[in-house]
């Protein structure tokens, strides 16, 4: 990820995102956006990949193949092989997690989540400069306050720059210090609906205040693309027998977010 990073901007856009690309690849500082202000951060983005026609039309907006750099050369091959590592990972802490709820370690496979609609951002946080710029996040925030909109998400960091931030239940943002070795696990909007509300996702954000370029690879295990997501029956039972939340098709909600979170 560094040496892709520290290339000059001629070549990184080589792989340049763009509606054309179904949304994959490079973005330059400034191009995603978080309530409606640019995030000072670039990055590679990528999806699980898509044959033309499979989803019918609600799909095409994200068809296409990932663009990988062709440096450094083991780039493609060591992020294919880290996704499908995490892909076995996510659905075994998914099985934890539909047990913790009180539902059958399955819950998640099948038709909610068993063919994942899984993304991955391959994220650079350029070093505090100290200068602030009125267009950008305030306070040099490297990525605005936000929750995560799919199921379960694994941020592999820097073990020795701490720049995520979270909101705690009093509102305050405190710290999230890296433990060396271990990933940052976040629950997703999917999951607050699935639980009815038992679990809720944490807002969070990220802020390089150092010297130092900091890198950050969030993997997200979502839900099928065209799966139904709603109140669990046995999580409904737990909190009063009603659904607290409306049913979406997880398609039509990533897609609504991903064509208006950049600036092309």
């Amino acid at each position: 990820m560094r040496k892709f990073f520290s290339l000059p901007y001629e070549e990184k856009l080589k792989i340049k995102m763009s509606v054309a690309t179904g949304f994959r690849g490079y973005q330059r500082i400034g191009e995603n956006i978080t309530q409606g202000k640019p995030d000072v951060h670039e990055a590679i983005d990528c999806y699980r990949e898509v044959e033309p026609g499979i989803y019918g039309a609600l799909g095409k907006t994200l068809e296409g193949c990932n663009m990988w750099p062709d440096n450094p050369p083991n780039f493609k091959h060591l992020m294919e092989e880290y996704v499908s590592l995490l892909t076995d990972l996510s659905r075994k802490i998914m099985r934890g997690i539909a047990l913790a709820l009180g539902g059958s370690p399955n819950t998640f496979d099948g038709e909610r989540a068993g063919d994942s609609f899984w993304g991955m951002r391959i994220i650079g946080y350029p070093a505090s400069t100290g200068t602030k710029r009125p267009e950008m996040q305030d306070n040099g925030i490297g990525c605005g306050a936000h929750t995560d909109y799919g199921l379960l998400t694994l941020v592999n960091q820097d073990d020795d720059l701490a720049a995520l931030q979270v909101r705690n239940l009093s509102g305050e943002w405190i710290w999230a210090v890296p433990v060396p070795g271990t990933f940052v696990c976040n629950i997703g909007d999917m999951l607050k609906v699935w639980s009815n509300g038992l679990y809720q996702p944490t807002l969070h954000r990220v802020i390089n205040g150092s010297a130092k370029y900091r890198v950050s690879l969030p993997f997200f295990f979502e839900p099928n693309f065209n799966a139904i997501v709603e109140p669990l029956d046995f999580c409904k039972e737990k909190t009063g027998g009603t659904a607290n939340f409306e049913r979406i098709v997880y398609g039509e909600h990533l897609v609504r977010k991903v064509t208006t979170n950049f600036v092309m």
